[in-house]
């Protein structure tokens, strides 16, 4: 039964993370066709300023005002990264510079926090205790952190579809040319799904601090397992995000008991593949029809 418990909260609250790292990058995915590689490291920067700007013991109004600020400052920082990104670029399709910047991006944060943070782990105390649940006692910011995840996929839901500018980044993605030919300021709605994004992941670091086993080198593996929930659920359905990320996260922790922890990427990425072999779109995902 520990282990049960353990799998659940645990996996489900990790997975909820991943889920939320996939979230981000299907809004940049639907806008601009791009995958941003350096997702995983703004993820890293909202759990530093986690560590650099909460007082010890922090009450929860300052904890939820700060996670506000840090929040908007990494949507701030990845809007910049997005108009670095797409300045070349003519169209979303018609280049794949992205890949090269986006990775530049993720280098360059990851030299950044190790010469002003150093190769050590970013950890933050943990203001809001633990719960029991089948006999073991777990943070509460698990539950806190699949409820953001929720929260941040009926708030995608709701903007994507009752808001003008929601609409119109849906128009880029059912078809971007159509969207440009109409008028749709494309530049301006792709640089808004990267600020979106990083809202995204900026409150996911933060908020997430105490439980995510921060470091300089710890990025890459949120993008990883991020872009794995996005693929699995569909590559731009929130909704096969929402529930592919907790469904990994449980099968990795599920991992540590059978196989080992040193498998547990491994086990993550078997997952990717079988469902790409059964079915190529993801398990939420449509398949697309191209005009040839």
């Amino acid at each position: 039964m520990e282990e049960l418990g353990i799998t659940l909260v645990r996996g489900i609250g990790e997975g909820s993370v991943y889920a939320l790292v996939a979230m981000s990058m299907n809004v940049i995915f639907n806008a601009s066709g791009i995958l941003n590689l350096a997702q995983g490291e703004f993820v890293v920067l909202g759990g530093l300023f986690a560590l650099l700007f909460l007082p010890t013991a922090p009450g929860t109004a300052v904890w939820i005002g700060l996670g506000i600020a840090v929040t908007l400052a990494v949507g701030a920082m990845m809007a910049v990264e997005g108009y670095v990104v797409l300045l070349p670029l003519r169209s979303s399709v018609e280049q794949h510079s992205w890949l090269v910047t986006t990775l530049a991006a993720a280098v360059i944060i990851q030299s950044l926090i190790l010469i002003f943070q150093g190769p050590d782990p970013i950890v933050v105390d943990n203001p809001f205790g633990t719960f029991d649940f089948l006999g073991v006692s777990h943070p509460i910011l698990y539950p806190v952190l699949t409820g953001l995840a929720i929260l941040t996929f009926v708030g995608l839901r709701w903007f994507q579809t009752h808001t003008l500018l929601g609409l119109t980044m849906n128009a880029l993605r059912q078809d971007l040319e159509a969207a440009r030919a109409a008028g749709a300021s494309v530049r301006r709605l792709q640089l808004s799904s990267f600020a979106i994004a990083g809202l995204i992941v900026g409150a996911t670091g933060f908020f997430g601090a105490p439980l995510l086993g921060l470091s300089q080198s710890a990025g890459i593996s949120f993008a990883l397992n991020g872009f794995v929930a996005a693929v699995i659920g569909g590559l731009g359905n929130q909704l096969g995000a929402l529930i592919a990320g907790p469904a990994v996260g449980m099968l990795s922790v599920l991992s540590i008991f059978t196989v080992g922890g040193e498998f547990k990427q491994a086990v993550a990425f078997a997952l990717l593949i079988g469902v790409l072999l059964l079915r190529p779109e993801g398990v939420f995902g449509r398949p697309a029809a191209r005009r040839v």
